[in-house]
């Protein structure tokens, strides 16, 4: 059921930065405000600062002083800040309150409990083993055991609420912009492959920065094999904004490079291109061979519809959640746990006929994946809930 009037709705989201998650919020609230609604995208960051692109839809920055040292001393700092924000007059006049992690709705859930909303949405975009602090992971579950609905973006998730905490799940989606992410060249994609330095190829790509969870010294080690083949592949690896500190990681990730012998830097076989501006990402897309996406841990895999829909192939592990929504023939699917299989998976993407295939069923993916559903499946659960939740002062004709 969708709703009878326009909504006001308050999206919240823990950063500003280029994660799936807070991608995700963005499309989202900009296709809620196509299909009528107000909505207004709450994230906390330092004075003058800005999400990393532009939107269609209301955002509001809340101001936050530099947090303490420590990934808990952050999460509570900003769970502070909502909390502080929404607590003063006329900034929670908002018919939805909905969280896309766990600090946002900590936050919530204090506001609720303090009679200040009528409650609030949780989307679970991954279930994370521990964060290696009791204190980080006992609050992540309090967000979403406290929550009045929980979303999630695919049936492993959906099963994963329920196996680790009795609880039931819509699922919502996830969704790619065809009309951005698109095969059709344009001239920033020469520019771009210029400026970091790239050649002949093939060029491969891995989206999401030096994390273990993205197994990026495995696709570092099986990019390594196809070196000694294709003498004048590169690597380019994008994105890394995290909260978190990854820093043992891209220890061993530097030992790694050392090992294979293998240099970094634009026109070198390793391009570390951190975080792109937002209008770069179609144009990186295209200009690589294959998306290498060897993850082990994913909420959905945003970057593997957005490389389809650009036309590029994508090697994929064969893990859920990317098994909840590609087939068989939709990708080139690969052991994460294995460099070897990772290897093969990549140069298969190179051969004619296969990437024939690939960007056919690539591009039938990505069409099946729009925001506009994903926006419709999320008022049905805001319907839903408004409908449960007690008549109170919160109501608006």
């Amino acid at each position: 059921m969708l709703p009878e009037r326009p909504l006001r709705i308050a999206l919240l989201t823990h950063s500003i930065n280029p994660r799936g998650g807070v991608v995700h919020c963005l499309e989202l609230a900009e296709a809620l405000t196509a299909l009528g609604h107000a909505v207004t995208v709450h994230a906390p960051g330092p004075a003058g600062a800005r999400f990393f692109r532009a939107t269609r839809c209301e955002t509001r920055l809340i101001p936050e002083a530099a947090p303490p040292a420590g990934l808990r001393g952050l999460v509570e700092a900003r769970i502070a800040t909502f909390v502080e924000w929404f607590s003063r007059p006329g900034h929670a006049d908002f018919d939805v309150f909905h969280a896309h992690d766990g600090i946002g709705a900590n936050a919530l859930l204090e506001l609720r409990q303090r009679g200040l909303i009528p409650g609030y949405v949780r989307t679970v975009h991954h279930l994370d083993a521990s964060y290696g602090d009791a204190a980080v992971d006992a609050l992540e579950a309090r967000s979403i055991l406290g929550a009045d609905r929980l979303l999630c973006v695919s049936p492993t998730w959906q099963q994963q609420l329920r196996d680790r905490f009795g609880l039931a799940a819509d699922i919502v989606g996830n969704g790619v912009d065809t009309a951005r992410f698109t095969p059709l060249a344009s001239a920033a994609d020469a520019a771009l492959k210029a400026r970091l330095g790239l050649g002949t190829g093939p060029i491969f790509l891995a989206v999401g920065g030096i994390e273990a969870r993205k197994n990026t010294v495995a696709t570092l080690r099986a990019f390594a094999r196809l070196r000694h083949i294709l003498i004048d592949a590169q690597l380019v690896i994008a994105g890394g904004a995290s909260l978190l500190d990854h820093g043992a990681y891209r220890r061993q990730f530097d030992a790694a490079l050392a090992d294979e012998g293998l240099a970094t830097g634009p026109g070198e076989p390793v391009v570390l291109a951190g975080v792109l501006a937002d209008d770069e990402m179609p144009a990186l897309y295209r200009i690589a061979d294959a998306l290498v996406f060897a993850s082990l841990v994913e909420g959905f895999g945003l970057a593997i519809v957005e490389a389809m829909a650009s036309g590029t192939p994508v090697a994929v592990s064969r893990l859920a959640p990317f098994t909840d929504f590609l087939g068989t023939n939709d990708c080139l699917w690969a052991d994460p746990a294995d460099p070897e299989s990772i290897a093969r998976a990549m140069c298969h993407a190179l051969m004619p006929g296969t990437r024939a295939r690939l960007v056919a069923a690539g591009h039938a993916v990505a069409k099946h994946h729009d925001w506009p559903g994903c926006a419709r499946a999320h008022l049905a659960a805001y319907t839903d809930l408004l409908n449960a939740l007690p008549r109170t002062e919160f109501d608006h004709a």
